[in-house]
């Protein structure tokens, strides 16, 4: 028959070299850390201008302790460490600032996980080529609507104008309210370029559109690559990734890689009608679900019993909302 083992606390074993003090939750609140706006990123490193001056970069890694948050160009992030941006120094990103506004898209309108292209932009300018390739509507509505969900105002900015007139593709917006400017390889930039200055603005378009080549007249020192259309007419991907670059006359432009679909799964109706502030307070005696299109969709929507300006607005909205609805 076994005998019961009887211990006291002389039995218990003590793990040589090791303390009985729990780690510390405490984490530092890096009260010192530098504000710097993200201007690159490239392969787990972010370039960053610190206190947003273009002249003072550095280079920088995410701390630990943001796991994977993500960041992207245009994000206000605080930097710790060596600050210097001398070669090889590297700083820690300790944090990452409030977005004031974002401008996200899917792969398309099934696939649930959004991507954020870039945060606190003041403009989108959509670069359309009006030949070669050709324009398509259809993208230009969908950027309109990530625009106006994400805060950002938007702009459409139409190139390769000694190829096809800009009159009829620019008449496919008669109602919205959209800023259209010129900007072909012979067009003078004394319009566009006031629109720019002071701001923040991010170009988008598809490929071979010429966004690389406005960069470049607007940047010269940017010395962005630039491609030819392929005979299919899509155009090549030279840009592969975003980069921010400062206009001399104060501001940034934010060029990124050409896209071959906007999805739009992360948007609802509501994100788009609140952007028009006007519609903001009507569409509040809208139905549950309601999705704005009106009758026979939505007969009880609100937006019909708008008059005057607003009704045209509400008319705009709509146009925009049957993008989603399809």
């Amino acid at each position: 028959m076994s005998r019961r083992l009887d211990y006291d606390e002389s039995d218990v074993r003590i793990r040589p070299g090791r303390g009985s003090r729990p780690r510390t939750k405490i984490r530092p609140d890096h009260s010192d850390a530098q504000e710097a706006m993200v201007i690159g990123v490239d392969r787990g490193r972010w370039r960053c201008a610190l206190g947003g001056d273009p002249n003072r970069r550095v280079t920088a890694m995410r701390a630990r302790e943001l796991g994977r948050t993500p960041i992207v160009v245009g994000d206000l992030v605080g930097l710790v460490g060596d600050v210097s941006g001398r070669p090889d120094t590297l700083a820690r990103i300790v944090r990452r600032g409030e977005r004031r506004t974002v401008l996200r898209r899917t792969a398309d309108d099934t696939d649930p996980t959004e991507r954020v292209v870039v945060a606190n932009a003041d403009q989108l300018l959509i670069v359309v080529a009006l030949a070669d390739p050709p324009p398509r509507v259809g993208l230009v509505q969908r950027a309109l609507i990530a625009a106006y969900a994400g805060g950002l105002e938007p702009i459409l900015c139409l190139t390769k104008t000694d190829l096809a007139p800009a009159e009829p593709f620019a008449a496919e917006f008669d109602g919205l309210d959209l800023r259209i400017v010129t900007a072909g390889r012979d067009d003078p930039l004394d319009e566009l370029t006031p629109l720019l200055t002071g701001k923040v603005t991010v170009l988008l378009g598809h490929s071979g559109v010429g966004k690389s080549t406005l960069v470049n007249r607007l940047v010269p020192e940017a010395d962005r690559a630039t491609g030819e259309v392929t005979e299919i007419g899509k155009g090549r991907h030279t840009s592969t990734q975003s980069v921010a670059f400062p206009l001399s006359g104060g501001g940034w432009v934010i060029d990124t890689p050409g896209i071959r679909s906007f999805g739009l799964a992360h948007i609802e109706p509501d994100d788009v009608v609140l952007a028009f502030s006007d519609l903001a307070e009507a569409v509040k005696d809208c139905p549950r679900g309601c999705g704005h299109l009106g009758p026979p969709a939505d007969p009880e929507c609100a937006l019909d019993t708008l008059t005057g300006t607003a009704a045209n607005r509400a008319r705009a909205a709509r146009r925009l909302l049957t993008v989603l609805a399809e």
